[in-house]
């Protein structure tokens, strides 16, 4: 597919979109679990249930590795053309029964009387990866203004019950970004262990708050059917209850497992995104415009197929509404050392994460603790660390 577009000189510009093709991959990636779990269904091979863990968190972290990365950007004068084209929003959408399938088969295989509980295990972390890469495609899709997008990222978002996620990204993590402010961007020197416990419910409240005072402004209550959160809340109870319906209670322990993992892998997005970054303070007191440098990014090329470019991530929070083809990558970005699966298990040992990404944040710092987003619990050790006396 060749885009076509005109410079303001009136020069005529072509691109051809070489990953088109390879964008089915953030398709099929999440489909993986399912697999899994039908074929342990149908051959009695429990060994099956890990074998999704291998390929996400081995096959594609040497992948990465091995194929580099991709810097190449589609020329601004065709992004609007490559967002008119539905075929990139036609994946989003065919994605999110992937992801249901996933959930479903996982859940329907753990809950089989001859299910080891090891498999049961490997079938609960595999299907949470995956309903927390849902979350992805809630993001893309909540981000655009149409009907049927904010029912897409609903359903998106139902597999894990992260029901307040669109509310709470858009109108409280875009706006507080790379602040001491936002509960979703990471501070320097902040385990994600200890960022996850302040995260996760800090973002929950605050998407509780924002659509609460969003129905005061129309009338309306709280508990009224018109609660964005409690649609999507509606749609992950109804399911569950059928669950736990057909499995008995013992389904009750896969679902709540299976929806804290799926959370946790958006936490854990979310710790890598931004951790230690932050917005200069103007002399009034607010912060500065978000720019692409108070982002990590990356461009490996596996594990942005796999997650529809959502590791382009400076470029989006510079522009919101682009679409996920259309992200492009800038010079002199801040960077992360791996793809997103990499930068997960780096993350999960907080002492390896300091001394990888800490150098990189003071650097992105000019060697000013001042001007990093510092967790006021270590800014004694930090500062000490800082010191001449040190």
């Amino acid at each position: 597919m060749i885009f076509v577009g005109t410079t303001r000189t009136g020069k005529h510009v072509e691109y051809r979109d070489k990953k088109r093709g390879l964008w089915i991959l953030s398709v099929l990636s999440p489909s993986l679990p399912g697999l899994a779990a039908t074929a342990l269904l149908v051959t009695g091979n429990a060994w099956w249930a890990l074998v999704p863990i291998v390929f996400y968190y081995g096959v594609y972290i040497v992948g990465d590795h091995l194929l580099g990365v991709d810097p190449n950007n589609p020329p601004e004068e065709v992004v609007e053309a490559m967002a008119s084209d539905n075929y990139y929003r036609v994946l989003l959408f065919l994605s999110v029964p992937v992801f249901w399938f996933s959930f479903l088969a996982c859940a329907i295989a753990a809950g089989q009387p001859g299910t080891p509980l090891w498999a049961s295990a490997g079938l609960v972390v595999a299907a949470g990866v995956s309903s927390g890469t849902a979350i992805t495609v809630g993001h893309e899709l909540g981000h655009k203004p149409y009907r049927l997008d904010q029912w897409g990222a609903k359903f998106a978002n139902a597999v894990s019950g992260y029901g307040h996620f669109c509310i709470e990204h858009n109108r409280g993590h875009h706006v507080h970004v790379a602040t001491p402010e936002d509960p979703a961007s990471a501070r320097l020197g902040e385990s994600l262990w200890r960022f996850a416990c302040r995260e996760i419910p800090g973002t929950a409240r605050r998407g509780w708050q924002m659509e609460r005072e969003r129905l005061a402004r129309k009338g309306l209550r709280f508990w009224h059917w018109r609660n964005d959160i409690l649609q999507g809340y509606a749609i992950t109870l109804t399911v569950d209850a059928m669950l736990i319906a057909a499995f008995g209670w013992p389904m009750l322990a896969f679902v709540l497992v299976h929806n804290l993992i799926g959370w946790f892998h958006l936490t854990t997005a979310n710790y890598i995104e931004h951790y230690g970054l932050k917005r200069d303070l103007r002399p009034d007191g607010r912060y500065g415009p978000c720019e692409p440098r108070h982002s990590w990014n990356t461009n490996h090329i596996i594990s942005n197929l796999m997650l529809f470019h959502l590791q382009r991530h400076s470029d989006h929070h510079a522009n919101p509404v682009r679409p996920y083809q259309a992200l492009r990558s800038f010079d002199d970005l801040p960077t992360l050392p791996s793809g997103y699966p990499g930068s997960f298990l780096l993350a999960a040992f907080p002492s390896l994460w300091f001394k990888v990404m800490d150098p990189k944040v003071m650097a992105w710092a000019g060697g000013d603790l001042g001007r990093t987003n510092l967790d006021p619990a270590r800014a004694a050790d930090y500062g000490a660390r800082s010191s001449p006396a040190a």
